[in-house]
């Protein structure tokens, strides 16, 4: 009996919460849809390619929202059990508080193994090569791929392979031909820094360092190393934000090794190290908020009650959705420990569930 009980509550309460994953998906698409229309024109960027492009941040949007929709679709589904009664027999046919924590805490699981497959093999690959289809779509001279960002400037060709989160360039190579496009000099330098104040019309100023010169003439090949040189680039520097990886976007292995990298390049990390810590805490979250619509979940199906407890449980909801940003900020703000501000929420919100649990089953 208990076994098929399970299967029973489990089920509706995963429908209930696909349905509200969709309804919150929806909702944030419809606003990303919003955001991007008065984009449409520019370049190639035409309206299919807009919608194309808000398709791919689904994965994304459904990876955040998972706590959220489960703490919503299981306070739903439970709520429409108890005032069906459901609910109540249950309870007094000799099923267990710990049973039915047991019950909350498996449904939790099954939405804790699909954010964390999300969040570490779908979005490092969707969203990336979201935002590059979108900037390829928008910027005609400019486009992203593996091997960094191209740049076309009149007769030269730029590519950049990385952008540090100080705004540094490196491993940069420039390319210029002459009126026939034959190649005819070549630059590679190991770094560089944007001067975003020093601009001459539309142009910045980029300060590259360590460079070797190629001159390629009819018969001969010059080579030089030139310590600093100046180069004006007419193209907007925002653009290059593209190099810089989000940290949301990269799996637990990829930013495991960049987090090195970053160190070993004297680089600010805390960023990264708060996204290390939230992929290990997002997952065990949706089971937190099982057990917050347990907590929440009225014993008895008076409407009025039924509908107050609702709606504080969706806004503590979306209270905890937020303030894993809040506390973010705060750690990168403040210098807070980021292990601490990726599991503070989480466990803030365990306590809580843990004391109303409590508190209900004295009642």
């Amino acid at each position: 009996m208990m076994r098929l009980l399970n299967r029973y509550v489990i089920s509706q309460m995963t429908v209930y919460t696909l349905y509200a994953l969709l309804a919150l998906v929806s909702l944030y698409s419809f606003f990303d849809i919003m955001g991007e229309i008065s984009h449409v024109g520019d370049g190639r960027y035409t309206a299919d390619k807009m919608l194309y492009y808000v398709l791919m941040l689904i994965p994304t949007h459904a990876y955040e929202l998972m706590p959220l929709a489960v703490l919503v679709g299981a306070l739903v589904c439970l709520s429409q059990m108890a005032s069906n009664s459901e609910f109540t027999v249950i309870r007094t046919s000799g099923i267990s508080l710990s049973n039915i924590i047991s019950m909350m805490l498996q449904f939790g699981l099954f939405f804790a193994v699909i954010a964390a497959l999300l969040g570490e093999y779908v979005v490092p690959r969707i969203g990336p090569y979201a935002e590059q289809y979108q900037l390829h779509a928008r910027q005609n001279s400019i486009s992203a791929g593996d091997s960094g960002i191209w740049l076309k400037q009149g007769k030269d060709i730029v590519n950049v392979a990385e952008m540090l989160p100080d705004g540094s360039l490196r491993d940069i190579n420039i390319y210029r031909h002459d009126e026939n496009f034959q190649l005819t000099e070549t630059l590679h330098a190991f770094s560089a820094k944007v001067d975003v104040h020093s601009t001459e019309g539309k142009k910045s100023k980029w300060h590259l360092n360590k460079v070797d010169q190629s001159l390629l003439g009819k018969n001969q090949i010059s080579v030089n190393h030139i310590e600093n040189l100046d180069w004006k680039m007419s193209v907007n520097h925002q653009l290059l934000n593209i190099l810089l990886v989000a940290p949301e976007q990269m799996s637990a292995i990829a930013l495991s090794t960049y987090i090195k990298h970053l160190k070993h390049n004297h680089q600010q990390t805390t960023r990264y190290e708060l996204a290390w810590w939230r992929k290990i805490a997002y997952p065990l979250a949706c089971m937190v908020m099982a057990l917050v619509a347990l907590a929440f979940t009225p014993q008895q199906n008076r409407h009025g009650n039924m509908g107050l407890k609702l709606f504080y449980g969706i806004c503590l909801g979306l209270l905890f959705h937020f303030s894993g940003r809040l506390f973010g900020f705060t750690s990168q703000l403040y210098g807070v420990p980021t292990i601490i501000a990726a599991f503070l929420p989480t466990l803030l919100f365990l306590c809580l569930a843990v004391y109303l649990i409590r508190r209900q089953e004295k009642r």
